[in-house]
């Protein structure tokens, strides 16, 4: 069980724009990642190093995304303005949170403009939903590329700064937060209003950063 990636929903100005943005930010590259066809929505991947990376969603005008979870909270927090939207942890087997949460995970998948099909599971985004300190959870299918995979770069993530309470995400994780990652700290703040990813922390060839 590992921190896989953050996820931030598109500004006013949609999700290329704010994807440009947030790469000067960190010096990073953009890459677009295409289209979720099962959750509405599509997203450009700000790839990192340690294979992990941003992912930076905007919804879209479809019937999927009205119907799946993901496609409502993106649509939710963008149209609140954008900002981050969580973080979401890797697993290789999701059989221990299907069953703790007693539902199945749902197939996601998006084809790269390189023509590159990534498929994986997940499971957790009505938690988000309910409790937005909360991350999802995610299996990516085996012998397919990760969306880091081609990251060339030394932008890591230092730090999550969350508004909520470590105890409520360690039962919803089954382990502390900081058994994600041995690189990433993590920081809980008392929320002034909706619990959440409050900031994330970079580590970048020109120093640290803060979004």
């Amino acid at each position: 069980m590992r921190v896989d990636h953050v996820v931030y929903a598109a500004e006013h100005d949609g999700v290329h724009a704010t994807a440009e943005r947030l790469a000067k930010l960190i010096g990073v590259e953009p890459v677009d990642g295409g289209v979720h066809p099962r959750f509405g929505t599509r997203n450009v991947i700000l790839p990192l190093a340690h294979e992990r990376y941003v992912e930076v969603v905007e919804v879209l005008e479809h019937p999927a995304a009205d119907k799946a979870p993901f496609g409502q909270v993106v649509r939710a927090r963008s149209e609140a303005g954008g900002g981050w939207l969580g973080w979401v942890v890797c697993v290789d087997d999701l059989a221990e949170q299907e069953q703790r949460l007693g539902r199945q995970a749902v197939q996601g998948n998006r084809h790269r403009p390189d023509g590159v099909e990534l498929r994986w599971r997940q499971i957790g985004i009505k938690g988000l939903q309910a409790d937005p300190q909360l991350p999802f959870f995610i299996a990516w299918e085996d012998g397919l590329p990760h969306p880091s995979d081609d990251a060339s770069t030394e932008v890591t993530i230092r730090s999550l700064t969350i508004a909520g309470d470590p105890d409520r995400v360690r039962e919803w994780l089954g382990l502390p937060a900081d058994y994600t990652s041995s690189v990433i700290d993590f920081s809980f703040v008392s929320p002034r209003g909706t619990p959440g990813l409050m900031a994330v922390t970079f580590d970048t060839p020109q120093g640290s950063v803060v979004v």
